[in-house]
């Protein structure tokens, strides 16, 4: 099977590359010039360079594929603008190129997110017959580019996975977060409800794929969780212990991290390079509760999550501590986004 995944080169992407290719399937990674692709030199991966502003590389791109994995998206952008353009115009586009050039694909899986659908209810998990109400420029583009994929439903037998967020082996987040708490800083926002829901990469993976060869699932929206329900400082406790390192005590309160966040995005604005963090983020997990219920996708396609938050955490830890052995002994082969 001849697959293609744009964002191979992120924590996501690439964690599905290298699952699809040990199941024998024909990769094409979409990256960038700039694209940092470490770790995607494997037997069935294979680059194909493109980008998400030029149509003639996307309909290459997507020539003679079984299947199409859209991932690539600006999470973080200097300005509202840079979300439309990549996020909505990009899916725009990669949607055409596959119109036009491959309208015989089996399946386009849309990795979409919670921040489409927007916050839920304290009592009750989000669910995907609720109206949608994104509070971030981020989710309204995704909620946007939901809808061009929705729009082309009767010429493109289309999926789309919202995923919360997302933990794991080669988060970025987890390594940012080691770093702090082993400066002693926690890096965790919110109080103690539980806030959020969470899926391990690797089950994140499994979904995407179990959905896109099912037939069932063409035209439907399926959250895909872990099934808990957790607070922001369990996760960081959860984590500091599984570095052994205790719970950690310097906390930073919500008006510094406000205060910081207004700032990046000051500089953002003077730099024209996205934010580290926006006050959109310190609010999110502050003020909103982020828990969906992954029972559809369980019921209709068999889908069952294999991780909870601790076993992610411990992964992720070992696998950070394998990559800084790889760094310490000269091997680069690590996983890195």
């Amino acid at each position: 099977m001849k697959v293609l995944i744009t964002g191979a080169s992120g924590f996501i992407g690439r964690r599905l590359a290298l699952n699809l290719a040990s199941r024998g399937c024909d990769v094409a990674c979409l990256v960038r010039r700039t694209s940092r692709t470490e770790g995607l030199d494997r037997p069935g991966l294979r680059l194909v360079m493109g980008d998400l502003r030029d149509q003639a590389s996307l309909e290459a791109a997507v020539a003679g594929q079984d299947r199409v994995f859209h991932l690539a998206a600006a999470v973080q952008a200097a300005q509202g603008a840079s979300f439309e353009e990549a996020n909505v115009e990009g899916t725009r586009r990669l949607v055409e190129a596959c119109l036009r050039v491959t309208p015989g694909l089996e399946r386009f899986v849309y990795v979409s997110s919670i921040a489409a659908a927007g916050p839920s209810g304290p009592d009750r998990p989000g669910r995907e017959t609720d109206e949608p109400h994104p509070v971030t420029d981020y989710g309204r583009s995704k909620l946007r580019a939901e809808d061009i994929v929705r729009q082309a439903g009767g010429r493109l037998a289309a999926t789309i996975i919202r995923p919360p967020n997302v933990i794991g082996p080669g988060s970025k987040d987890i390594e940012r977060a080691i770093v702090l708490l082993g400066k002693g800083i926690v890096p965790a926002i919110g109080d103690e409800k539980p806030r959020t829901s969470l899926i391990d990469v690797d089950d994140l993976a499994e979904a995407l794929i179990l959905a896109s060869g099912e037939a069932r699932s063409v035209g439907q929206t399926y959250y895909v969780t872990d099934g808990g329900a957790y607070a922001w400082p369990e996760i960081t406790a959860a984590l500091a212990e599984e570095l052994g390192l205790g719970r950690r005590k310097l906390r930073i309160p919500a008006s510094v991290q406000l205060a910081v966040a207004a700032a990046a995005e000051a500089a953002s604005r003077l730099t024209g390079k996205p934010p580290a963090v926006t006050r959109d983020i310190v609010r999110a997990g502050r003020d909103h509760y982020w828990l969906y219920d992954g029972s559809k996708i369980e019921r209709e396609l068999g889908f069952r999550p294999r991780f909870k938050m601790r076993d992610s955490i411990r992964r992720a830890v070992l696998e950070s501590r394998a990559r800084k052995g790889r760094a310490a002994s000269g091997d680069e082969r690590g996983l890195d986004d």
